[in-house]
């Protein structure tokens, strides 16, 4: 047997999953620059075993040889399926063939998805709800319905003996490194960019399930990416900001420009907001971390876009950008366009039409033909006069049409 960690982070209640270090893209959208875990539970009661969740496609030997170094993979009596994504659940059939006993536990939604995607015959599932419970001996795995986290199927287990919540994706974050919270520094970066990147768009179910949890003991978080939450009040607490939609007084700036006119019109607009004690994170979307955007978009009160047009539309970039808002669904309230057109205009009628959808309120726009002077940037500061205002919570009147070129 290969020499494999596998940790005990309670008694009889085992870390045996893997980490991804060379993974760097996940669901060919969001960037992984420290790779990310794919964690499962060993739970070894006095009468019966269960193993919370499995690993992604690849690892499925490593779990069974992790599981065989405290357990034995053929006698366990329970896999609890918490989510049906295959970088959690790809591993069922390989579990449940080792383990002929092996009994799938999941939710009602979640035996529909496990007999579509993993062929799990009804006889070997155990469906359960909220507030279902599974006696192991010693050990009692409680469950929590809490759907669209981010899928419909998708539930909370708690151990009730050791006050152990395995959330799985919930509470997680992208990166290999680091068993527990306080192992890992800079974490909540990287937990907040996770939760912009997946958790966003479900904020009010995420919202329903912190009021479930709200007065449960937890000792411990064990979530199935990243590390493990020994400090739970720490990241408690950050979720219950991120799923209420707290926003800060910062704007988020991000544009894509071609030969410096949007950029020099961006550069106004963020001296501007500084100047008026408003925090700015800007983007040239040329270079920019999807990731790092979505980190931002956590907390930020308003979007600047920036883009100049190009063939009677947005820059591409500026487009994709407004698709990402339009999916990740953030909080901000405020939003304002900056661009730039040579021989025709367009994108700022693009973008109106992308951003209605999210029904943040246009503050203005400054599209200019050709490259600004001094008058344009003159106008980009009295709207990024108007939108600190706003951002800051002041009655300031927003013009209108007359900010628009």
């Amino acid at each position: 047997m290969k020499p494999y960690y596998v940790a005990m982070i309670e008694k009889d209640v085992y870390w045996v999953g893997s980490r991804d270090w060379n993974r760097r893209m996940f669901d060919a959208l969001i960037p992984l620059p420290q790779g990310t875990t794919y964690n499962a539970y060993l739970v070894v009661g006095k009468n019966s075993t269960a193993l919370i969740d499995t690993v992604n496609p690849g690892f499925h030997s490593e779990l069974c040889d992790k599981i065989n170094c405290v357990g034995d993979v053929s006698k366990i009596d329970y896999l609890i399926m918490n989510h049906a994504e295959p970088d959690h659940a790809s591993a069922i059939p390989v579990i449940l063939d080792a383990s002929k006993q092996a009994v799938l536990v999941t939710s009602k939604k979640g035996a529909e998805m496990a007999a579509t995607y993993f062929k799990v015959p009804e006889e070997r599932m155990k469906i359960v709800g909220d507030g279902d419970s599974l006696e192991l001996g010693g050990k009692t795995l409680r469950f929590i319905e809490a759907p669209w986290l981010h899928w419909p199927e998708t539930m909370f287990t708690y151990l009730s003996e050791d006050r152990i919540l395995f959330p799985c994706d919930f509470f997680g974050a992208h990166t290999s490194v680091g068993l527990y919270d306080d192992e890992v520094q800079d974490l909540m970066p990287l937990a907040q960019r996770y939760f912009g990147e997946i958790m966003m768009p479900f904020r009010r179910m995420g919202a329903k399930a912190m009021e479930k949890i709200k007065g449960m003991d937890i000792s411990i978080i064990a979530p199935s990416h990243g590390p493990i939450y020994r400090n739970p009040q720490r990241i408690l607490e950050e979720y219950r900001r991120w799923t209420a939609g707290e926003t800060r007084q910062k704007a988020l700036i991000v544009y894509a420009s071609m030969w410096g006119a949007t950029e020099k019109m961006v550069k106004a607009m963020e001296e501007t907001l500084s100047s008026e004690g408003i925090e700015v994170r800007i983007f040239n979307l040329a270079i920019a971390d999807v990731g790092d955007i979505a980190r931002e978009l956590v907390d930020s009160r308003a979007i600047v876009l920036g883009s100049p047009t190009l063939i009677g539309g947005m820059h591409p970039l500026a487009t994709y950008a407004t698709s990402l808002v339009n999916v990740l669904k953030p909080p901000a309230k405020y939003a304002a366009f900056l661009g730039s057109y040579g021989w025709g205009g367009g994108a700022l009628r693009q973008a109106q039409e992308m951003l209605h959808p999210t029904k943040m309120e246009i503050m203005g726009a400054v599209d200019i033909h050709g490259p600004p002077g001094d008058d344009e940037i003159k106008r980009v500061a009295e709207l990024g006069r108007q939108l600190a205002g706003k951002i800051k919570g002041s009655e300031a009147t927003i013009a209108t049409s007359s900010a628009v070129a």
